[in-house]
């Protein structure tokens, strides 16, 4: 089933505002567009380390931002970090997904709660209830699906991919947070 367009989205709770979609492109202060074309969307295979499907990503382009819902089971209960990474492959241990998104010059050292970052791959953690479930949405503004937009884009020439760690990312420490080994990723591609 296709995602719902959304006309506005809200920061940290996440909220959609019924309506149609807009379009609205001015120029941020850097030259690029700082509001993306609403409504875009893409998809991710969710996959353990064993190759199992444990679930999926749903990726619906905001005007400032990606809202990326998770739907996932298999984990251990608990808090589990959650990044972008940049290279949309996903061979177990799953390293070959690369490092974080962090294209910026110079680059973000990782942490939502660090003073020099985030890194542009940096999410908030999702939590794994008693049966190893995550239904759970999270909002960046440092990431699009958009071909135009503020965020780096997620479909250039080597895509990228959503990553799950075994363990709570700190949001501060380096490289990750703490977060541990990569249990699930999904390469994120076009709807």
């Amino acid at each position: 089933m296709r995602p719902t367009r959304l006309s506005a989205l809200a920061l940290l709770p996440l909220m959609a505002l019924p309506g149609g979609c807009v379009s609205v492109t001015s120029m941020g202060s850097s030259g690029t567009p700082d509001r993306a074309a609403v409504g875009d969307f893409g998809e991710a295979t969710l996959m353990n380390t064993a190759g199992a499907t444990v679930g999926r990503a749903i990726l619906t382009q905001g005007a400032t931002g990606l809202l990326i819902r998770i739907e996932a089971d298999g984990l251990t209960p608990g808090w589990h970090g959650a990044h972008i990474h940049a290279t949309g492959q996903c061979a177990a241990p799953f390293t070959s997904a690369g490092a974080h998104i962090n294209h910026g010059d110079p680059k973000a050292p990782h942490g939502l709660l660090n003073a020099g970052g985030p890194d542009d791959g940096d999410l908030p953690n999702v939590f794994a209830d008693a049966q190893g479930r995550v239904r759970a949405e999270v909002f960046t503004t440092r990431a699009r699906i958009a071909p135009d937009g503020p965020g780096q884009w997620l479909w250039d020439a080597d895509g990228s991919a959503l990553v799950i760690h075994a363990n709570m990312d700190d949001q501060t420490s380096q490289p990750i947070g703490g977060a541990g080994d990569r249990v699930i990723c999904g390469v994120m591609a076009a709807g």
